[in-house]
Parts: C-alpha cells; sequence; structure tokens
C-alpha cells in the first residue's frame, strides 16, 4: 500500500513529493517496529490480545477495500502535476503508513524468530538499531518504487486506475486470510 502510494505521489504531483512521502512513511515504521519489538513477547503469550488485533485487521482491511474500489471507479483526468515540496505529502506519508498494519505483525514475528533461543534482552539499544534497519530498508524501497514508476510517467491514468483496483483486491484477500485465521487459529 505505502510502495503504491509513493508511487502514484510521484507520477501525480513529482518525484520531490513522493520523496517526501517515502521519508514520512519511513519514520512511521521506525515507530511501528519499535512497538512491535516490545510487545512481541506479550502478544505471544496472549491469546486474547492476538485475537483482538485479528479483527481490528479485519475491519481494516474491509474499510481500505472500500476505500480503494472507490478510488478506482474515480476518473483521472485532471491529475496534479504540481512540483511544490510540502508538509502535505509528509503528512500523507505517515498517515498512509500508520494505516498499513502489516509492519507490526511482521516485525513481531521477526523479532521473536530472532530471539527464539532467548538470548536478546531487547535494551534501548537493540530496539533502535532494528527499527532504524527497518526504517532505512523501507526508504530504500520506497525509493526504488519512486524511480522505476517515474519511467512509466505516460501511462498515469491506467497506472493509477489498476493500482488502486490492485490495492482493492488486495485488501479483499488479506480480509479473507484474516478471518481465517480467526476461525482456523494457527497453533
Amino acid at each position: 500500500m505505502v510502495n503504491l502510494s509513493v508511487a502514484k505521489t510521484c507520477l501525480e504531483k513529482g518525484k520531490s513529493n513522493g520523496l517526501i512521502l517515502a521519508v514520512g512513511s519511513a519514520i512511521i515504521v521506525f515507530v511501528q517496529a519499535s512497538i512491535a519489538i516490545m510487545l512481541s513477547k506479550y502478544i505471544f503469550d496472549h491469546p486474547y490480545v492476538n485475537k483482538i488485533l485479528l479483527r481490528t485487521g479485519v475491519v481494516i482491511f474491509g474499510i481500505l477495500a472500500i476505500y480503494f474500489f472507490i478510488k478506482a471507479k474515480k476518473k483521472y483526468t485532471d491529475l496534479e502535476n504540481s512540483t511544490e515540496k510540502g508538509l502535505k505529502s509528509f503528512l500523507k506519508g505517515m498517515m498512509v503508513s500508520a494505516l498499513n498494519v502489516f509492519p507490526i505483525p511482521f516485525f513481531v514475528a521477526v523479532s521473536t524468530a530472532m530471539n527464539a533461543k532467548g538470548r536478546y534482552e531487547y535494551d534501548l539499544n537493540e530496539v533502535v538499531i532494528f527499527a532504524s534497519g527497518a526504517m532505512l530498508g523501507s526508504f530504500c524501497v520506497y525509493y526504488l518504487y519512486a524511480i522505476c514508476f517515474l519511467k512509466i510517467e505516460k501511462h498515469t491514468d491506467s497506472v493509477t486506475k489498476y493500482s488502486n483496483y490492485f490495492m482493492a483486491f488486495l485488501m479483499v484477500a488479506l480480509l479473507i486470510i484474516t478471518l481465517f485465521r480467526i476461525y482456523y487459529p494457527w497453533q
């Protein structure tokens, strides 16, 4: 979701705004990775919390699926081609990244797998190093998306339309997978 938002922003508002959006998104990834590491033990030790997170995910995936279907139906004949840098792209990046629920469970799983033998204490230094790596890695991926999507700039209308359909179908698939996990938990 964030990758496509960066790409669409680059196409619609220019590379600078896409990169500003990527910076905002990467900052949220840092926060999400930090939270995930600190909560990983608690989440796996409490099945009730795990169920609540899955149910929250169902609601979020449903809302996002509807949003992307509506956006895909919208005509994109009057796309903005603004080269203005600004706070709006930065805040949009933070918002899109905050709505993205994938990093927290991913980083919970990664931190749990890394600590399978109980060697890490996850003190402040380890949390900051792990979260910084996640933030820098995310920014690099967003930057690559920005570069690649600028090469197909002449197809902006169809890319925007089909990326919204793709995101809507992805949200529906994730909603179905999450419902399956709620009713048939992996133990």
